[in-house]
């Protein structure tokens, strides 16, 4: 079984962690909020003795990667430097880019935008969804109108950050713990108003479920103690400047092969039709929902999900 080693390395101007293993061609996973590179334990090993050399980093302001104060440090055009320079800093001309949750928003991103340098697309749990009508707020303010709404409530600096960092263990054990997905606190979140937070009536989930053990908790808890909330949720405060920076997306298609995973039960799909992303990804190989599955797919059920990975990288030309 391979070993997965860790280095820091130079890209953009910045340095980002990274969890590594094995030799060949190179995927590159990206993770999502509120996570880190070690949202992949499950994978990096799996790839590394299939042949593949699976690079996982921390994406800029999480874990140990380097945390730029600026709100705007934290665009996708920022982050899409951050990944073509993370190629060149390795060596490789090409990846495959695989990506969860907002990872899976940047990995499609890099898919469409950087065709030379990603020559297939995975994403799990968050769609394509190219550009939306209008600037992502107004749209969400059109469509929730009064009603709470957590990206919008996410928007303004430093309140979720005071919320979720007052209890890192407890914000953690609610946001991956409540299994699957949200499912079961599903009555909670529709019963906000405004000025509630993020975590307002939610209870902490016991016993955990399987998949999240209490070292788990506890690795993702000491690397948001050390990094804090703010980078992830500044990725959050991009959407508008992302409209406006980036308008080629509108009509750009991922021309690249394409797999999507996603689980039966998270709450993701709502928001997600996948038709759209079906007329924007023309060679999207298969649509994998995984029954009974939640949110955080690859790390509550790493079995499927690594069996459908390694099916459609074999299938990749060489």
């Amino acid at each position: 079984m391979a070993d997965i080693t860790h280095r820091s390395v130079r890209t953009n101007g910045i340095h980002l962690h990274l969890a590594e293993a094995g030799q060949g061609p190179l995927v590159l996973l990206l993770h999502g909020w509120p996570e880190s590179g070690y949202s992949w334990r499950h994978q990096l090993r799996a790839l590394a003795d299939a042949g593949y050399h699976a690079v996982a980093p921390d994406v800029r302001g999480y874990g140990q990667s380097d945390r730029p104060e600026p709100i705007e440090a934290y665009s996708m055009k920022q982050l899409m430097a951050d990944f073509v320079g993370l190629l060149d800093a390795l060596g490789e001309k090409t990846a495959v880019v695989v990506g969860h949750d907002w990872g899976a928003a940047m990995a499609w991103t890099c898919a469409a935008l950087h065709p030379d340098r990603f020559r297939a697309v995975v994403g799990m749990s968050v769609p394509h969804l190219g550009r939306t009508p209008m600037p992502p707020t107004q749209l969400f303010r059109h469509v929730f109108g009064d009603k709470w709404f957590y990206i919008l409530y996410f928007q303004e600096p430093g309140i979720a950050e005071a919320e979720l960092e007052a209890d890192i263990p407890r914000t953690l054990r609610i946001t991956l713990g409540g299994a699957p997905g949200f499912d079961t606190q599903a009555e909670a979140v529709k019963s906000r108003r405004q000025g509630d937070g993020f975590l307002t009536g939610l209870q902490v989930p016991e016993p955990l479920p399987a998949w999240l053990t209490e070292a788990d908790v506890a690795h993702f808890a000491k690397e948001l103690t050390h990094s804090g909330f703010r980078g992830g949720l500044n990725r959050y405060r991009n959407m508008d400047r992302d409209w406006e920076e980036l308008p080629e997306l509108a009509t750009a298609l991922i021309q690249q092969p394409a797999l999507f995973i996603t689980g039966e039960k998270d709450p993701a799909r709502a928001f997600a039709p996948l038709d759209a992303m079906k007329a924007l990804v023309p060679r999207l190989q298969d649509v994998l929902v995984i029954p009974g599955a939640g949110h955080w797919i690859q790390q509550e059920r790493p079995a499927e999900v690594n069996a459908a990975l390694l099916a459609f990288l074999k299938s990749l030309p060489a």
